[in-house]
């Protein structure tokens, strides 16, 4: 591993250590972290999977993910925002997810959030991924090692409270940052990955 944390995989390519060996991860890494997420849908959805991840590790997430998808309806918002108290026992029952109240009611409680906003008539909301995408830097970080990369921004601080605003939950600032970083509002990537500045925007 170099002074920068990059490891070099069998197949040439530079990764951060956290995605250097799990297969799941790698995968995650190469094809998804990062890339631009402009649906509501998706917006969403990692909206949701980044809340469900506060104190856990992402790759437990990942491997849930699936399980996740066919709990909550694929993360239509519209859907969730139906569900009932009968869909809480449901999923509080469903050992396939991660099984905290807190974190499936907040959940039911965006998705109705995330359709008040689409129908609220306020030019600043539009929908869900529009309005996350309106807080984009500037500036991208450019973390030469996993030390310099951030953990908040003036931008995730800014939309944290922003979405709390308009009712959402589990939207603090860290989650928020690590939420530019998984749909490429922010690049993140080190210096010296083989997936730096491959998501179009930076």
């Amino acid at each position: 591993m170099s002074d920068s944390g990059l490891i070099t995989g069998d197949d040439g390519l530079a990764r951060p250590a956290w995605a250097a060996s799990d297969p799941l991860l790698r995968d995650y890494y190469d094809t998804e972290w990062g890339m631009p997420v402009r649906t509501e849908q998706g917006m969403f959805e990692r909206l949701s999977l980044e809340a469900f991840q506060s104190g856990l590790s992402w790759a437990t997430i990942l491997r849930k993910r699936p399980a996740f998808r066919a709990a909550f309806a694929d993360f239509d918002p519209d859907a969730v925002a139906a569900f009932t108290d009968v869909d809480v026992e449901r999923l509080m029952a469903d050992a396939g997810i991660v099984r905290n109240r807190r974190k499936v009611l907040a959940t039911l409680n965006n998705a109705r959030a995330t359709v008040a906003m689409r129908g609220s008539g306020n030019t600043e909301d539009r929908d869900l991924a529009s309005f996350i995408w309106s807080f984009a830097p500037e500036r991208t970080p450019e973390p030469e090692s996993i030390g310099e990369i951030p953990t908040t921004s003036a931008e995730s601080v800014a939309l944290a409270k922003a979405l709390k605003k308009r009712g959402f939950a589990f939207v603090g600032p860290t989650t928020m940052f690590a939420l530019m970083e998984a749909v490429g509002i922010v690049d993140t990537h080190l210096v010296g990955s083989w997936r730096r500045g491959s998501s179009g925007v930076w």
